[in-house]
């Protein structure tokens, strides 16, 4: 790709100096959830979200002064004598972010294109993570590539992953042509399998476009050991679709005019729309998972503070 002096659009296009200076923003983030009753993880999935956690260390004979709530009552039945299970307070975790900078993410309305607000998004939890002395680690993808980065607590190994993302989103255009074959998000999910254990945070930032039901298989999968947390890329058009308007679609060869004020194509329209997003906020309950809705027409920073805890 060339580079070009001009300046760049940064509600287009999220360069690397861009994603780079929202390190020192995100320090004020906290990945705990704010508790008020209208935020988005409160209630039962709050306790979901619970940064460095206890890991499981031994098992043995219960010991006067014993706390009598870490009696594991199986093994106690088991062997006729009382014992316990100790935990010791985990020093370190791994986080990984996936992220999409598809060509289907490079749309906007008002503020910024998705694929920015995807990009944002990762950088402001990728730095963050990092800061607090947890590893972290990435998987960007778009139409035709998938790039992998382990979880490390190395800057240098973080500035990658940044650098990466920010060269895949400035690839993005509008005369892109469709892939033959397009890439559904189980194909990161699965190269993101490779890099997960268990007890970790991943966060998948994407606006869930060609999902299916192996797309829920992975995330039970993830979901049944480690914190996921889902950022809903959205845009306010997505949300509400205009009656009046007319919407120039491309799959970088042919392109077509839709006219909104048909009242059975925008019936159609926001239904496509409503049922995605419904179909993954569902999710929250039916896998246990957090679900955050970040729209592109507004500040992303912003939306991640309102949904959780800063200071």
């Amino acid at each position: 790709m060339a580079i070009s002096n001009s300046p760049v659009d940064k509600r287009i296009y999220s360069e690397f100096k861009q994603l780079k200076g929202l390190q020192s923003r995100a320090r004020k983030l906290s990945f705990l959830p704010k508790q008020h009753s209208n935020s988005v993880l409160a209630g039962r999935h709050s306790s979901r979200i619970r940064g460095r956690g206890l890991s499981f260390e031994e098992l043995r004979d219960y010991r006067v002064g014993d706390d009598i709530r870490s009696i594991d009552w199986r093994v106690t039945a088991r062997t006729g004598k009382p014992h316990v299970r100790i935990y010791a307070e985990e020093k370190d975790r791994s986080a990984l972010i996936i992220v999409d900078q598809r060509v289907n993410m490079f749309f906007g309305s008002k503020l910024n294109m998705k694929s920015v607000t995807a990009a944002e998004s990762a950088a402001i939890c990728a730095y963050r993570i990092l800061e607090q002395g947890d590893r972290v680690g990435g998987v960007v993808f778009n139409d035709n590539k998938i790039n992998a980065f382990k979880p490390s607590k190395k800057p240098q190994s973080l500035e990658q992953f940044i650098n990466t993302l920010s060269q895949f989103n400035l690839a993005l255009h509008c005369e892109l042509p469709l892939p033959v074959k397009p890439m559904l998000l189980n194909q990161p999910l699965e190269a993101a399998t490779r890099l997960i254990s268990h007890d970790q945070m991943i966060i998948i930032i994407s606006d869930f476009d060609q999902v299916d039901a192996a797309t829920e298989q992975y995330l039970a999968q993830m979901a049944a050991h480690n914190d996921v947390i889902l950022c809903l890329v959205t845009d306010s058009i997505n949300q509400q679709l205009p009656a009046n308007l007319n919407l120039n679609v491309s799959d970088g060869d042919k392109q077509v005019t839709l006219d909104t004020s048909d009242k059975k194509l925008h019936q159609k329209l926001q239904s496509t729309f409503t049922e995605r997003t419904n179909k993954v906020k569902n999710w929250q309950h039916q896998l246990g998972i957090t679900v955050i809705e970040l729209d592109a027409s507004q500040d992303t920073l912003s939306q991640f503070s309102n949904a959780f805890a800063v200071g």
